[in-house]
């Protein structure tokens, strides 16, 4: 059974730049830092940055989507809208809205109705990687332990979710405000048996390592997901 997502890395040609990005205008604090690399807190999320090098590597033009309380969307829109040329979209009841980093990742803040404990830009809710074959992606995530709530195959695009986190797989397009999904991203969710799960697709994975913290597999298309033991 898989839960909540744990990290996000994102590659950056020069994290002390982007760190200072994310502090800035997003008001993420720095938990970590250290020669080419830093941490930042988004709510229970890392967002790790790290310089290229070696294996794995922190994706590059990820779309991912972080959470804002929705008494405060307005403020961090009108805020925002002040630098950014900042594309909206609403989905059901819910905005959210669309910028790009330094570094060409498309980032989307949506808005939840949080407790009034939770303010700022909080948890990774959604990350888009970007797959070869659909299919194929699909029904690897499926058996990871990701149920599959949104079928847009015919679009080149499936959502599937954990209850806590979505992961969208999108052959190579465009999205909403031009966005594109993820290529070698590396990203940590928390699992009850990291093992059990990984023995799910050990068959058709491109590496399975055990990791410090739970269990590093390398998706049919190079992305690297670690099942993090709860």
């Amino acid at each position: 059974m898989l839960a909540a997502p744990e990290w996000l890395t994102l590659e950056a040609k020069y994290p002390d730049r982007l760190t200072a990005f994310y502090e800035a205008f997003l008001e993420l604090d720095a938990v970590e830092a250290s020669e080419g690399a830093a941490v930042l807190a988004a709510g229970e999320t890392d967002i790790c940055l790290r310089a290229p090098g070696p294996v794995p590597r922190g994706g590059l033009h990820t779309h991912f989507a972080l959470t804002v309380p929705d008494r405060e969307y307005d403020d961090w829109y009108d805020r925002l809208d002040e630098r950014f040329d900042l594309v909206e979209h609403t989905f059901g009841d819910a905005r959210s809205l669309y910028f790009y980093d330094p570094e060409g990742n498309c980032v989307e803040l949506g808005e939840r109705p949080l407790e009034a404990k939770h303010s700022g830009v909080g948890d990774l809710f959604e990350l888009v990687l970007e797959v070869e074959q659909l299919g194929v992606a699909v029904e690897f995530y499926e058996r990871l332990g990701f149920d599959v709530v949104d079928d847009g195959r015919d679009d080149g695009r499936v959502r599937l979710t954990t209850g806590e986190f979505d992961l969208e797989l999108w052959s190579p397009r465009l999205g909403i405000a031009d966005a594109r999904g993820g290529v070698h991203v590396d990203f940590g969710v928390g699992a009850a048996d990291p093992g059990a799960v990984a023995r799910e697709v050990a068959d058709d994975a491109l590496a399975v390592t055990s990791v410090d913290d739970g269990v590093r597999i390398r998706d049919p298309d190079g992305h690297y997901v670690t099942l993090v033991g709860e």
